[in-house]
């Protein structure tokens, strides 16, 4: 399966040069920021070193019914030596790595590396497509303004990464700069900019030691005026920072290495920070939630996650395993899981959820022990006819069938699209690391009217989510429509 951006004094000394541009360039400009921003309705590929490839979801919008989807992304507030001592704070991916020079061949050591940071990095989420070669592009980015498409990054000569050199895919990750154009931030190089160097010279090392696959990319189908690349350098001036805020507050050496896997390899902020008017991180809300068409990305800041019940523990369980006492991962977050969080080391698990929640973590909130649900009979009903076979009369879940309902991370998030949809489309069925299982949970967009399901999740959110129950039909309407 994403947003971070504060404007600075020379920010807006850059506005006002920009300011005076022609008119025409600006309204060009002004288009192309929108048509940057990076969509998260791209479908995640299966993850290519696994033989059994996970089942996509119905919807890669879909959010997590289960989760809340996890993927988070703070910036890193330090400068190049705090992010670098960071890089190499702890984890598989923490070795000391020196810069290769310029055409020397790798070691394995270091192509060992680099495949570990390109999981990090979820590099396979956009470069595989379902039914491709690994790193081989073609995965669709849908986006209002177009559809972009994931390039080859594999060493093929003609199509892929084979002509470029460390210092080319350096720039690409850091400045958004290829060999023979600028890039669009669907490519997150606005998080990836955090990445060390010695970082980036050990995933180009393990992409150079790949299959080359001679597959053509395929162009981005954008409308006029967004498919002018040269819109992108004026973007790039005003909202292109070297760091991005951070949502939680720490020093600890886990805390530093987890702002790093999060800002500069999980690039987290992409789906879960709010973006601005042209596309831009919203530096004033880092992690603080965002809307991604139909769902809602949930707010990762530690309050929140605190609010929902949330502790290190389980973030760690969530990342490595996908389920957690607060639900499984789908949808997007589903497919980030197997391509990327399962493989991060057990310090790399603590590193990331110690800075989401902060070195000193807010206590979990309880849920209210006796809800009022006197009011919500018809709700009941319908939970009692429809759910309780799998999820249980008492919302607890079924092992190996269905999750528990009760305390349910996306039952208490306040906003309740992503419930919603997830009670609309269902859920495709589940295979985790482990040998662990979910069964598949049927849509009801057929079954059940716009009015039976504000019931419905009115009763799921007042009875297990401590969240009040002021879902209408109007709500659902919109959401069935879209």
């Amino acid at each position: 399966m994403n947003q971070n951006r504060v404007t600075s004094s020379s920010s807006l000394r850059q506005l006002g040069r920009l300011g005076r541009l022609s008119a025409s360039a600006v309204c060009v400009t002004a288009a192309l920021l929108l048509a940057a921003c990076n969509d998260s309705n791209s479908p995640k590929p299966p993850d290519p070193s696994q033989p059994s490839q996970p089942p996509q979801p119905k919807t890669s919008m879909m959010p997590s019914l289960v989760t809340s989807a996890m993927a988070a992304d703070a910036p890193a507030s330090g400068a190049a030596s705090a992010a670098a001592s960071a890089g190499n704070a702890s984890g598989a991916a923490a070795a000391t790595a020196v810069v290769m020079p310029q055409g020397s061949p790798a070691s394995p050591d270091v192509i060992a590396r680099g495949k570990y940071l390109a999981r990090a990095a979820d590099c396979a989420a956009c470069h595989t497509s379902a039914d491709g070669a690994p790193f081989a592009g073609g995965v669709p980015l849908k986006s209002p303004f177009g559809t972009f498409y994931g390039t080859n990054i594999t060493p093929d000569k003609a199509n892929g990464i084979g002509n470029w050199t460390a210092d080319d895919f350096y720039r690409a990750l850091h400045d958004g700069k290829a060999p023979d154009k600028v890039l669009y931030p669907a490519m997150p190089y606005t998080s990836y900019r955090q990445m060390t160097r010695a970082d980036s010279d050990a995933i180009y090392a393990y992409l150079m030691s790949v299959k080359p696959v001679a597959v053509a990319n395929r162009k981005h189908d954008l409308s006029f005026p967004y498919n002018m690349r040269f819109g992108m350098r004026f973007w790039d001036w005003i909202f292109l920072k070297d760091t991005l805020p951070d949502a939680s507050k720490g020093q600890s050496a886990d805390w530093l290495r987890g702002r790093y896997l999060a800002n500069a390899l999980g690039h987290c902020a992409e789906c879960h920070t709010p973006r601005g008017t042209f596309g831009q991180l919203d530096g004033a809300k880092p992690l603080g939630g965002a809307a991604l068409a139909r769902i809602a990305a949930p707010d990762l800041t530690p309050e929140a996650l605190a609010a929902r019940g949330w502790t290190a523990k389980d973030l760690q369980t969530f990342f490595g395993t996908g389920i957690a006492p607060q639900g499984s991962a789908f949808g997007e977050m589903y497919p980030v899981v197997h391509l990327s969080t399962q493989y991060l080391s057990p310090d790399d698990l603590r590193s990331l959820s110690t800075y989401l929640l902060g070195d000193a973590a807010p206590e979990p909130k309880p849920l209210p022990t006796n809800p009022d649900t006197s009011k919500l009979v018809a709700g009941r009903n319908m939970y009692l006819a429809v759910c309780a076979g799998c999820h249980a009369a008492d919302g607890t879940g079924k092992p190996h069938v269905a999750v528990p309902m009760l305390g349910n991370s996306t039952v208490r998030q306040k906003d309740p699209r992503n419930l919603i949809i997830a009670i609309l489309d269902g859920i495709e069925p589940q295979k985790f690391p482990g040998l662990e299982a979910m069964q598949d949970m049927p849509g009801f967009d057929k079954r059940l009217t716009d009015a039976q399901i504000s019931e419905l999740t009115n009763y799921l959110r007042v009875a297990y989510g401590g969240q009040p129950g002021d879902v209408n039909s109007e709500i659902v309407k919109q959401l069935r429509q879209k």
